[in-house]
């Protein structure tokens, strides 16, 4: 079996969720069977493995529905793509492709950093189901990284193709993080605000300002910490939302920052509406930090019994959750049994899981 992996998704500098999706696996599952990576930047070759690599058109580029004609060169037997969006017209290979989320058919911003006429078509693509049923049924296959994505898949009646689970993942903790994460016990010192935690960006559907007036409610014994990057605008507006709440804006912690960040937490918060896997809460779980989540079906699929599920619309809920790690021996269970479901995910048994569905395609 030749297989492609397409990994022009990767990001330069630092991942997103997509760009480590692709790296973690692509990684894993050469461990498994040869693969040849796609990129489109040789850039990023820094952010991949050591493997066989060819340069192909941007994802991003006019042509890409056409891209085919530059895959088919290579004669795969098999392309993977961890994304929807990769062009299938005239391909001569098996092809498997990948859905994170639905997320920009509720929340139609699209992300800030395409350019202006990808932002355009992605408007317009997310106005109906149909370009997405067209996409997936050019595919031999389709991956969703969780059960909620493929049961809304099959909901929305997206694809007439077999759909398979292959799970999101986390980046592994440090060693020391890892080894502490079991016996770990609730960070708490006299007179210093307890410490929250959000990952995230600054997009409507993560529902952010719920989350600040929560932690408004709260009071001066908490402190949020806002990980993602921040534009001044947004700062100014989220800082005067609620006046009473105690926000430190990190504006884009490194790897490190953000797990120093956890270990010194009373938890991660995450009040999102809607997400595809939320990563964050399994980087939170697998270094012994509870976490508070909003009650919808990815949180209850990632998180299970683990987290503190609340009412993202309610800002005294949310308060709600997040005192009730106050007490150390519920803050110690919670830790414990978020270590205990985080073990249950991994990039290892992701990748073994995508080679079956790869393999099977193949034949």
């Amino acid at each position: 079996m030749r297989l492609l992996f397409d990994c022009r998704y990767v990001r330069v500098g630092r991942h997103d969720g997509i760009s480590r999706y692709s790296a973690e696996i692509v990684r894993e599952l050469a461990e498994l069977t040869p693969v040849e990576m796609l990129i489109s930047d040789e850039a990023q070759l820094t952010m991949l493995p050591e493997l066989p690599w060819h340069l192909i058109s941007s994802q991003t580029a006019a042509g890409e529905p056409w891209v085919a004609r530059e895959v088919n060169r290579l004669r795969p037997d098999v392309v993977f793509s961890p994304m929807q969006t990769m062009g299938s017209r005239g391909r001569r290979y098996k092809l498997v492709l990948t859905v994170h989320d639905l997320i920009y058919y509720r929340h139609r911003t699209p992300p800030r950093d395409l350019p202006w006429f990808v932002k355009l078509a992605w408007r317009l693509y997310h106005l109906a189901w149909w370009p997405q049923r067209l996409l997936l049924n050019g595919a031999d296959a389709i991956v969703a990284v969780s059960q909620t994505t493929a049961d809304l898949i099959a909901e929305k009646h997206l694809t007439k193709r077999p759909v398979h689970v292959v799970h999101n993942a986390a980046a592994a903790p440090s060693e020391a993080a890892a080894a502490g994460a079991p016996l770990r016990e609730p960070p708490a010192t006299p007179g210093v605000p307890r410490t929250l935690v959000h990952m995230g960006q600054f997009m409507p559907y993560k529902n952010i300002d719920t989350l600040v007036r929560a932690v408004g409610v709260l009071g001066d014994g908490y402190e949020l910490h806002l990980m993602s990057r921040v534009t001044d605008a947004e700062r100014a507006r989220l800082t005067a939302l609620a006046p009473a709440a105690r926000l430190v804006f990190r504006n884009g912690a490194s790897d490190a920052e953000y797990e120093a960040a956890l270990l010194s937490a009373h938890a991660l918060v995450t009040t999102s509406w809607d997400e595809g896997f939320g990563i964050p809460v399994i980087e939170a779980m697998a270094v012994g930090t509870p976490v508070v989540a909003s009650d919808i079906a990815i949180f209850r699929e990632v998180g299970g019994a683990a987290a503190v599920r609340v009412d993202p619309a309610s800002p005294e809920d949310i308060a709600r959750g997040i005192r009730s790690l106050e007490s150390p021996e519920v803050w110690t269970a919670a830790s414990r049994a978020g270590v205990a479901q985080a073990a249950t995910f991994s990039w290892a048994a992701s990748a073994r899981a995508l080679y079956e569905v790869l393999r099977s395609v193949a034949r």
